[in-house]
């Protein structure tokens, strides 16, 4: 029986709702609380693993593939996982405001939590590459917004700067409880299989995702609740690779704007994942990520972000490097109605524009 089942059991042979009681609760004994820590949940985690046929017909061999949808999570990306942790601890340090910089995901996850605590939030995000999807988040949700002109690894600077001078707590992934949060997404997917996958793929933007999973998958390894450990396989846009090309990224570009980042603050604790694992760093281009992202709505009905869908573009690129009958679990990090501008210009349906309101018309239209 999975963690999950087991949680809510309970509730369920009581006749009661059943209800996952969020990542704290959830995998206390894996994460630095106490019973003094005020646990501030959305609920978050216990997302789904879903199996993609499309995809591991792409690939043959007898390779099943799955997609981790964190999209899912109350603010409709992972940060949910790190940040019911980063605010929690904040909460118990007694702090009244929280700082982060963002491309958006983390911004409005950072507002969603701080408000749910009855905190301060302060965001600044690089002005002209965010989402709109997730300005609005971060605006409803209360926070106050700063727009700076420069991009995100300019934002972080300042921000890791304020965190220093003032009171304030900087909840970017430089924050250790963020990745004690994140971590959990890989518990869920040996709970969910059994086992750890033979890969596990995922976007890099910051690089705090891939280094959370390794700790994850290391610490549930420790623990004899899996058998083996997998290779991280890492993807980063092209235009936006500083893993991939070893060098700071002064100017990074890509459609993928989750993922826009040159220098990430995490960059030696994912070389070591990779390195640890036995995995690999890889760019993929942003025609390949559209791909990625068209056909996991259109074959699958799973929207993604555009970051999310590097994950699978690199999978893709390396599908004749798999081993025969290997079990891959592709991380996507966010909901696709993040960013819907990308899928009004990036989708092959047929929209009909302006028909007239008859019925022998529409039929017509249709095909009838």
């Amino acid at each position: 029986m999975s963690l999950i089942n087991k949680l809510i059991r309970p509730f369920a042979a009581t006749g009661s709702q059943c209800i996952w009681p969020g990542l704290i609760e959830a995998y206390r004994p894996f994460l630095p609380v106490s019973e003094k820590t005020p646990v501030i949940t959305l609920q978050e985690g216990a997302t789904p693993l879903i199996p993609v046929q499309s995809i591991a017909n792409r690939i043959g061999r007898g390779v099943k593939v799955f997609v981790k949808y964190d999209g899912l999570n109350p603010t409709g990306s992972f940060k949910d996982r790190g940040m019911t942790m980063a605010l929690s601890k904040a909460k118990e340090e007694n702090s009244e405001a929280v700082i982060c910089a963002s491309t958006g995901n983390t911004s409005a996850s950072a507002a969603a939590y701080a408000k749910r605590g009855g905190m301060k939030a302060f965001v600044l995000i690089p002005d002209g590459y965010v989402a709109q999807g997730k300005l609005a988040q971060a605006l409803v949700y209360g926070a106050e917004v700063i727009s700076i002109k420069g991009n995100f690894d300019a934002a972080l600077e300042i921000v890791q700067k304020m965190s220093d001078q003032y009171p304030i707590t900087l909840v970017n992934s430089v924050n250790p409880y963020r990745l004690q949060g994140q971590k959990t997404a890989a518990f869920e997917i040996i709970d969910s299989l059994g086992d750890a996958p033979d890969w596990l793929c995922i976007p890099m933007g910051n690089a705090g995702n891939i280094s959370a999973y390794w700790m994850g998958f290391k610490e549930y390894f420790k623990h004899k609740k899996a058998k083996k450990l997998p290779k991280m396989m890492g993807f980063q846009a092209s235009g936006s690779a500083p893993l991939v090309q070893n060098k700071i990224i002064k100017e990074p570009e890509t459609i993928a704007t989750a993922i826009r980042i040159g220098n990430p603050v995490n960059r030696e604790k994912a070389i070591n994942a990779k390195i640890e694992s036995k995995g690999e760093f890889l760019a993929v281009t942003d025609e390949e990520i559209v791909e990625a992202y068209k056909m996991l709505a259109s074959k699958e009905g799973i929207f993604c972000e555009p970051a999310s869908a590097a994950s699978v573009a690199g999978l893709l690129k390396r599908k004749d490097n798999i081993p025969l009958n290997s079990t891959i679990v592709c991380v996507l990090t966010g909901n696709g109605l993040k960013d819907p501008d990308c899928a009004i210009s990036n989708n092959d349906a047929v929209f009909h524009i302006k028909v007239e309101n008859n019925l022998d018309v529409v039929a017509k239209t249709m095909g009838f």
